[in-house]
């Protein structure tokens, strides 16, 4: 899972994560700088991991008549006709724009459009590697919030759907919601709802190890950019009491009435939580609790902080490249289920897990928007793949590259695609 850059939390330095994981920190940026290279070689050589492919072959002057012209003038003239017919004759229906400003880059931050591109450039091969869909990335010189809106709707006709990415707090919420609201095809920013849906599947296979219910959970949530709202906004539409909810920025924990730090998005989550307005760190938080959502930074979680939680308690820090506290010692500390960011542990909660199988359900149903059903769907869909045989305190959510999980995922999503509404009616009634 990517940080949310907004929550650049100071390193806790009471360092018992540290302690026991000096070793192992240097093993995993021995690794990191390896695939740095690695990475970097391969960019260089294949000039970007991205190319535009066709489907035809132009080997005679005839096809080159029918793909262009004279013969593109009869689809045109169908689709001026019935402006509905462009997701039956051009690349719309399976297309989607992966649109960054580059304000929000991993754990980066602010590095613009042209930095952002190689990242921009996975996400489409991650599209179209596992769901088949073409993506595009569009990185947008311009971080005035108009502005993106505006560049996403002039561009909007050539794409069935828009992955907004890596676009900063708070403006990535005001920047989804009017799109959502302004346009008639998918919109979702993947570090807000893609995080969301594969947090909670993680979740819910946890809790039938741990035999919990999520309406008595007391939950703490460190980071309140794009990823830990949106989490927020899930876990409390799915049924978690927000009053048993503590959440913490960099600045400690919200309560209302806080002035420091905080944007219209974090009042309204003060005015729901934490009611009796405790005050302090992030450390204040753990007593007790029955789960940790980390969407932060490393380091920030010591193993007094856990060992203060409830019995058999889910920890899930997902910041990277070093999560909140290392697994080890979230374990050592009596942590029944860990799960990171990272694929070198068990319990990997990666985007990349929901978002292609989103994508393809809605596409294939040309919907006009993504539903919270839709989004609810897909998590159920995600847990599901881990059978009640596969499920253990080490996989509680299914490998990125299981190949079962984008086919799961894209039906469920298409039904509740149907069943909210949110499909158009089958287009070839239209022909």
């Amino acid at each position: 899972m990517e940080r949310d850059p907004e929550e650049n939390m100071e390193k806790n330095s009471e360092g018992d994560s540290q302690k026991d994981s000096g070793k192992s920190m240097e093993k995993d940026s021995d690794t990191h700088a390896s695939l740095y290279q690695e990475s970097l070689a391969m960019h260089r050589r294949l000039e970007g991991v991205l190319e535009v492919a066709s489907k035809v072959r132009l080997r005679t002057i005839h096809d080159l008549s029918v793909v262009y012209t004279p013969g593109v003038v009869e689809p045109c003239r169908k689709i001026s006709e019935n402006p509905g017919l462009v997701y039956l004759y051009t690349l719309k229906k399976n297309t989607v724009a992966v649109v960054t400003d580059g304000s929000a880059v991993l754990g980066l931050g602010n590095i613009g459009p042209y930095a952002a591109l190689p990242v921009m450039e996975g996400k489409a091969i991650i599209f179209k590697e596992f769901a088949g869909i073409d993506a595009f990335p569009i990185c947008l010189d311009t971080q005035d919030t108009e502005e993106v809106i505006k560049a996403v709707k002039y561009l909007a006709p050539v794409f069935g759907g828009i992955n907004l990415e890596d676009i900063s707090a708070p403006r990535c919420f005001e920047i989804e919601a009017r799109l959502r609201e302004e346009l008639d095809i998918p919109v979702i920013h993947d570090d807000q709802h893609g995080t969301a849906i594969v947090v909670f599947a993680g979740l819910l296979n946890a809790l039938k190890i741990v035999k919990k219910e999520l309406t008595e959970l007391k939950i703490v949530i460190s980071g309140l950019g794009a990823a830990g709202v949106a989490i927020f906004r899930f876990l409390v539409w799915a049924g978690a009491d927000p009053a048993k909810i503590l959440a913490c920025d960099s600045k400690g924990l919200v309560y209302e009435g806080r002035e420091e730090g905080m944007n219209y998005i974090k009042d309204e989550i003060a005015k729901l939580t934490n009611p009796e307005k405790l005050t302090g760190d992030l450390k204040e938080a753990f007593p007790g609790a029955d789960l940790f959502i980390g969407v932060s930074a490393g380091g920030t979680v010591t193993e007094d902080m856990v060992r203060s939680m409830a019995k058999d308690a889910i920890v899930m820090a997902m910041a990277n490249p070093d999560p909140e506290i290392m697994p080890d010692a979230a374990k050592r500390a009596g942590a029944r289920i860990v799960a990171t960011g990272r694929s070198d542990f068990p319990n990997q909660l990666n985007n990349c897990l929901s978002f292609p199988g989103v994508f393809k359900g809605a596409l294939g149903t040309c919907a006009r928007k993504i539903t919270p059903e839709m989004e609810m769907a897909a998590a159920y869909a995600l847990a599901n793949v881990v059978t009640v045989d596969e499920l253990s305190e080490d996989h509680i959510i299914p490998d990125p590259l299981e190949k079962h999980v984008v086919p799961a995922v894209a039906k469920a999503v298409a039904h509740a695609s149907f069943e909210s509404c949110a499909a158009r009616k089958n287009l070839e009634d239209s022909v």
